[in-house]
């Protein structure tokens, strides 16, 4: 199992370098299958991992404290494989999308070391481990941001550098306090710390270190790089950044207060009040800039900075009904989302349409593509029977018996006012499309995108609805983390 680990966690970056060395002037369509097979076997072999959970390897020891260490378990699993599957999604998507663009080749090379990296984060079982293959991610994931080159990309790419690293900085910032503090930064499920209370100075570091890696997961106030970002990059860079590198955020979040600090020790102290209080604020705001935006790609990164933070408010609360949410939320939204930002994409590709109120009649000329719109939306605003809708259900039974007082009441009010905001920005475009009244005509060239596009949308609506029919296993993973509290 310990080969198979390594395996997991290079063979994308392999393959990337492969893709890198082939020749320019060789054949696209080759350069793109190379990364679709590669990424059916990068999605068997987590899927393998999973029946090794316990595994562990010390690939280093840099002092008798600190351990790069990895180790295979239940929450890492699952974001390997959600993250794998949604890889392999957008690689098939791009053979169609990425077919004429000029740097088609470098993005296909680090589109394969950026999945390297995020996989080497599920698997970290410790801090520095983590912390390392985060940077990594960060660094890797630039040249996806900046693939047009033109200055509105370029700027982008460095403030999605900026926001990142000065993130980062927050992670690397608590694993010398964390070290000082507890002893070992090495996730322990439940956590390391016993369960008497932080001292001060450790509630302080674990809050800056929310914070800094809130960044990616675009929690308020450091939530300004997603709608800088997402409008700039192709549209399967753009679906992978706000569906699944979002999640690395999320998942540090994950080990920091339940493999590392234990929610125990947080439980009823300002750290919570003061990360609730900014989770439910950031869900309002993303959901009210979204409504008012006009950029459909923009429109949906804004859309984002509000639905991922459904998840941060879920494991804020720091109960086992509110954890089940967001480990729901984290699939539902990942398949939602990205069906959105294919469908934005297969716009803009065949259509040339970029804002939503160019949209009108666009459902009679590709109507996969808005029935892909269609359905994520549907996720997004949490209706039966999708994903969207257990995880909302269980967020809300969770901050209903979370004893938080008004913001156990305040929560379900503001998550309601989100999704009738997110039913207004998605289903007007909807309505538009698919009944746009009279004198609504397209040009004739417009047409729906081929099936190498059509496919992953379809997989992507299916998911939707699967994450909410099966959403058990996924909640028994946030079950087997609850129950590790002691």
């Amino acid at each position: 199992m310990s080969l198979l680990l390594i395996l997991a966690i290079l063979w994308p970056a392999l393959a990337g370098v492969i893709v890198w060395l082939l020749p320019a002037a060789g054949d696209r369509r080759l350069r793109g299958m190379l990364n679709c097979g590669a990424l059916g076997i990068e999605l068997l072999l987590v899927i393998l991992l999973c029946a090794g959970q316990g595994t562990g390897l010390v690939l280093l020891q840099m002092t008798p404290s600190l351990q790069l260490l990895l180790r295979v378990d239940a929450v890492g699993c699952l974001f390997a494989v959600l993250m794998s599957f949604m890889w392999l999604v957008g690689s098939i998507y791009a053979l169609e999308y990425m077919d004429h663009s000029e740097h088609e080749r470098s993005y296909q090379a680090f589109y394969m070391c950026v999945l390297s990296a995020l996989v080497g984060q599920c698997y970290a079982g410790s801090m520095i481990a983590f912390y390392i293959f985060y940077e990594l991610m960060t660094l890797l994931s630039v040249p996806m941001v900046v693939h047009e080159r033109t200055p509105q990309a370029v700027a982008a790419g460095i403030k999605y550098l900026v926001y990142s690293i000065f993130g980062a900085m927050m992670g690397l910032l608590g694993i010398f306090f964390f070290q000082h503090y507890l002893g070992t930064v090495n996730f322990t499920a439940g956590g390391v710390a016993a369960a008497t209370g932080a001292p001060a100075g450790l509630l302080v570091i674990t809050f800056l270190v929310i914070m800094g890696f809130g960044t990616k997961a675009g929690l308020f106030p450091l939530h300004g790089w997603l709608p800088t970002a997402h409008p700039v990059a192709p549209a399967p860079a753009s679906a992978v950044l706000s569906g699944v590198i979002t999640k690395a955020g999320v998942l540090a979040i994950v080990r920091v207060i339940y493999f590392l600090i234990g929610p125990q020790n947080l439980q009823g102290t300002w750290v919570q009040r003061a990360c609730l209080i900014l989770a439910l604020i950031t869900v309002f705001i993303g959901s009210m800039l979204a409504y008012r935006e006009k950029l459909m790609k923009k429109r949906l990164a804004y859309s984002t900075v509000s639905q991922v933070s459904y998840i941060l408010f879920g494991l804020f609360l720091m109960n086992a009904a509110a954890l089940q949410g967001a480990f729901i939320q984290i699939v539902a939204h990942s398949a939602a989302k990205n069906a959105l930002f294919l469908a934005a994409g297969s716009i803009i590709h065949h259509a040339g349409r970029t804002r939503v109120d160019e949209l009108s009649g666009i459902g009679k000329k590709m109507p996969v593509t808005l029935w892909a719109w269609t359905i994520g939306g549907l996720g997004l605003i949490g209706i039966p029977p999708t994903g969207g809708f257990v995880a909302k259900w269980q967020l809300v039974e969770g901050a209903l018996d979370s004893g938080m007082g008004g913001i156990g009441i305040a929560g379900p009010i503001v998550l309601i006012i989100s999704a009738l905001l997110t039913a207004a920005y998605i289903l007007s475009v909807t309505i538009a499309g698919f009944f746009p009244g009279e004198g609504a005509v397209l040009p004739e060239e417009i047409h729906e995108a081929g099936p190498r596009m059509c496919i992953p949308m379809i997989l992507l609506m299916a998911a939707t609805i699967l994450s909410g029919i099966f959403a058990a296993p996924i909640a028994d993973v946030a079950s087997q983390v609850f129950a590790a509290i002691g």
